[in-house]
């Protein structure tokens, strides 16, 4: 009896401390205290640790937090180039905001602030194609809960200062041709190879769909990719045949 006492007040106790510790890293991220830290914890449970919601019944992740918060930044990322780029157009514009909010963009911006360390997830379910994207997903799924937590004018101000300014020099963005199966493409014609992107599996929800994409030249496979849709895992496997094959950009 006295054992089950003693783990039970251990557990408190190391809980409260994880707790503390959350609090503190994601006061680090914001610049400021969070009010509401569940928002936050919810932002980085993984949808292969959500947990069912007492009353409802509801299995609790960060997918919906993921939606709101990539509503939020592609709007404030489109505001920003809006008025940083007064003579360009449509296109040019939304060209570079894909390039800022993609999920590789985001992968790479999410380890950065550590946000790799906070996730949620059940490590021993496979969820390989999930690895890809689930950081970039859990920083939207942040930005959803900032929005909530601190408003619209805070959320602005941590995405222009805390990740635009800090994370991305704008004019390597405007200068690099991220459209890595064109790049493909145009080595495939120049070399006169025959290449493929085939999409070869699908996976998840009907409402949160993976797919894998493969690219293979003269009928080799040279590299594999994956998206939340076909057109991301296109361009992830063109990404990593780019690297494969050695072609610059």
């Amino acid at each position: 009896m006295l054992g089950a006492v003693t783990d039970t007040f251990f557990n408190f106790f190391k809980s409260d401390e994880n707790e503390k510790k959350f609090k503190a890293a994601i006061e680090q991220i914001l610049g400021a205290k969070p009010s509401n830290i569940q928002l936050y914890q919810l932002a980085f449970r993984h949808t292969s640790a959500s947990k069912t919601t007492p009353m409802q019944g509801f299995r609790e992740s960060n997918e919906r937090l993921e939606y709101l918060g990539d509503s939020v930044l592609g709007m404030i990322v489109a505001e920003y180039l809006f008025k940083k780029f007064p003579y360009k157009d449509e296109g040019f514009l939304t060209e570079i905001r894909s390039r800022i909010v993609n999920r590789e963009s985001l992968n790479q911006v999410a380890r950065k602030i550590g946000i790799d360390k906070m996730i949620e997830f059940d490590g021993s379910r496979k969820i390989i194609l999930a690895h890809s994207s689930m950081y970039g997903d859990a920083m939207e799924a942040l930005i959803g809960a900032i929005f909530l937590d601190k408003g619209f004018r805070f959320t602005r101000k941590f995405i222009l200062n805390k990740l635009i300014t800090n994370h991305f020099d704008l004019d390597d963005v405007v200068n690099t041709n991220s459209n890595y199966k064109s790049l493909v493409l145009d080595w495939a014609q120049a070399e006169g190879k025959k290449v493929r992107f085939d999409i070869i599996s699908e996976s998840g929800t009907q409402h949160r769909r993976e797919f894998l994409a493969q690219v293979t030249v003269d009928g080799e496979e040279v590299s594999r990719g994956n998206g939340w849709n076909k057109k991301k895992a296109e361009q992830d496997a063109a990404r990593r045949a780019c690297e494969a094959l050695k072609i610059v950009m």
